[in-house]
């Protein structure tokens, strides 16, 4: 029997299956916390979760609106300092990923949520990095979860808040001290990986349905596709069935109903 499902559904429960149990995850608010929330609700139930706000393996029942969201607090086993979080926990390299988002990405991996178009006279101005660009600095791989489109996958980001690989794919060569950096980006078309060598984002799984010409239209430069190219496998009725209860009470409880 076909399951049915949305793209955003598929996306979510793509990027919730590359937490592997017993990771320790910082989180970014959006996608990110869907997916690893889903993680921990389904396979990963001893997945650690860390927000930018200081809090330590939380297990919220709603998902948070913010990194200040005190359901995020209440559900934690402790609650530090920011300065501790980044400077003890995020730089001491107890963090195994970071799960971010972004408005724009290019083909190395280097993400802009600062504005868009002319630094000195932009169209629009985004909310900043947070603790991002230190998150992929630090953590030990990043993997990063956005809707695809030409206007978030374009040939190179308006600027770069938080690095991936520079504008040439070498910017992380020779660096010590430093994280992996993004090892993985899920769409609500594909999965993708950067090349070893290169850098450069390669598409190495289509999800069910989606063809390599509608993840090209979608991209804002010429994608490279993998030799050998997957099937992302398709969400299970339990995932999808935790997913969207989890989703129905965070719209019950941010409405005020319960």
């Amino acid at each position: 029997m076909s399951i049915e499902y949305t793209s955003a559904e598929m996306m979510t429960v793509t990027a919730a299956k590359a937490l592997e149990n017993g990771m320790t995850c910082f989180v970014g608010i959006g996608l990110p916390s869907e997916a690893a929330n889903l993680a921990r609700l389904t396979h990963a139930p001893d997945v650690v979760l860390i927000y930018e706000s200081g809090t330590l393996q939380t297990k919220p029942d709603v998902l948070p609106l913010s990194i200040g969201d005190g359901e995020l607090c209440e559900s934690a086993l402790t609650t530090v300092s920011v300065p501790e979080m980044f400077r003890y926990w995020l730089q001491g390299g107890k963090i195994d990923v970071g799960f971010l988002g972004t408005a724009q990405i290019d083909r190395y991996c280097n993400l802009n949520t600062t504005l868009i178009g002319d630094y000195q006279a932009p169209k629009v101005r985004l909310p900043g990095g947070g603790g991002a660009p230190e998150i992929a600095t630090c953590a030990g791989e990043v993997f990063i979860t956005l809707k695809h489109s030409k206007r978030t996958f374009v040939d190179q980001v308006d600027f770069i808040t938080t690095l991936g690989f520079g504008r040439d794919g070498k910017a992380r060569d020779g660096v010590p001290n430093i994280g992996r950096g993004p090892t993985r980006v899920i769409t609500d078309l594909c999965v993708m990986k950067p090349d070893p060598e290169t850098r450069e984002l390669v598409v190495v799984s289509l999800h069910p349905g989606v063809t390599v010409e509608q993840v090209q239209d979608a991209t804002g430069w010429e994608i490279r596709f993998a030799e050998q190219l997957d099937t992302t496998p398709m969400p299970s009725a339990n995932e999808l069935e935790v997913l969207r209860d989890l989703k129905a009470r965070t719209e019950r409880k941010h409405a005020g109903e319960a």
